[in-house]
């Protein structure tokens, strides 16, 4: 085909706005979708810039439900026991599966999703399709589930027992877990958390945590105390607390004050709070830390200063906060405002609300999918 100057130079033109357009795309960063959870709507409200843009019905018992993405898989469980597998990108729900009355926490491996339940006493291990491959049978409500390497880790609560399963498969499509180590423990155990090669167990019972080195699947425990060497009389759960890179946050439980200790939880000092603290939650750079309350406080945030140790901002909402998640792509903090039905947002650079949100439904957990931004 032929073109005349004029025609050879419109032409370039289009060849070169196509190049551009697939370069800018190609450059694209990554940008965030905020699933929030509605307590009380059996649904999820979806966020993206900053507007709701659509809301997940069916979503069956909302209250604590728990949000979990996995490569371009979404994950959901469910306060009665469901367990639904849904895409991010499009909100469809792909499958779903009862594991119970009563789950409490689930984690998700490279080929199979493990669901800790509470009421019929047993671990399920299910395809990342959620169909049922194995139930492990404890004879007791379990919690604290994790996965390190091969292994399958979780506490079981009415047996004061920490129980180390093995995927004998190591890997391959199907996974295959047999019992490989138990520990003793104190009384109760009622959370846990993993950090590297260390599962860390709370105890509801016992004035103190115990630890176990998976690489050398040792135990010990370790007494918490606050200022003056005083005991900490319960060990909050682990999701509330905050691990900088020197420093580990605990809010203490009926008291006032974030309590402060190193890495090896020696304590450092306590932070008196304006109320009774119930969450901490750190910054992605590690610089701050977010801290709700509940009582007369409930409607308040406060930020802490990781460095410092010092309260730098106050904010108080016109309902109760019932969680925040910071965003790890631009300087803002999310904050569920319960009982006003929005989400409100915090410019984290100059302290301010740069945002109240709308259209969603008694909000609690916010949970964060990184997507492109030409999806």
């Amino acid at each position: 085909m032929l073109f005349n100057k004029r025609g050879d130079n419109r032409m370039k033109k289009i060849i070169l706005g196509v190049l551009s357009t697939a370069i800018l795309f190609a450059s694209t960063p990554a940008k965030e979708k905020f699933f929030v959870v509605e307590r009380e709507s059996q649904s999820v409200a979806v966020i993206v810039d900053g507007l709701t843009k659509s809301h997940m019905k069916n979503m069956h018992n909302m209250n604590h439900g728990v949000i979990k993405f996995e490569g371009k898989d979404g994950y959901l469980i469910s306060r009665d026991g469901y367990v639904v597998k849904f895409d991010p990108i499009t909100e469809k729900k792909e499958a779903e599966y009862k594991t119970s009355k009563s789950a409490i926490g689930f984690v998700i491996g490279k080929n199979f999703v493990a669901v800790a339940n509470y009421d019929d006493k047993s671990v399920d291990i299910l395809t990342r399709d959620l169909k049922p491959i194995n139930k492990i049978k404890t004879g007791s409500k379990n919690v604290g589930i994790k996965i390190y390497k091969d292994y399958l880790i979780f506490a079981q609560m009415d047996s004061d027992k920490v129980s180390v399963y093995k995927d004998t498969n190591a890997g391959d499509s199907k996974p295959n877990f047999k019992p490989y180590k138990e520990f003793k423990v104190g009384k109760m155990p009622f959370d846990a958390m993993i950090k590297d090669n260390t599962y860390i167990v709370g105890f509801f019972l016992s004035k103190a945590f115990g630890v176990i080195d998976l690489d050398k699947m040792t135990y010990k425990e370790i007494k918490v105390t606050a200022k003056d060497n005083k005991p900490v009389l319960k060990v909050p759960h682990f999701g509330f607390w905050s691990l900088s890179k020197d420093k580990t946050f605990i809010p203490a439980v009926g008291d006032n004050k974030v309590m402060v200790y190193d890495n090896n939880f020696t304590f450092i000092k306590n932070i008196d709070m304006q109320g009774l603290p119930v969450f901490t939650s750190l910054s992605p750079d590690k610089k701050y830390i977010a801290v709700t309350f509940s009582g007369k406080d409930f409607p308040t945030i406060q930020i802490v200063d990781t460095k410092t140790l010092k309260i730098i901002k106050t904010f108080t909402f016109k309902g109760k906060v019932l969680h925040v998640r910071w965003s790890t792509l631009a300087p803002d903090l999310y904050v569920s405002v319960n009982d006003v039905n929005q989400v409100n947002v915090i410019d984290t650079d100059e302290w301010f609300l740069e945002r109240e949100i709308f259209q969603v439904q008694h909000p609690s957990g916010i949970f964060i999918y990184k997507m492109e931004a030409n999806k």
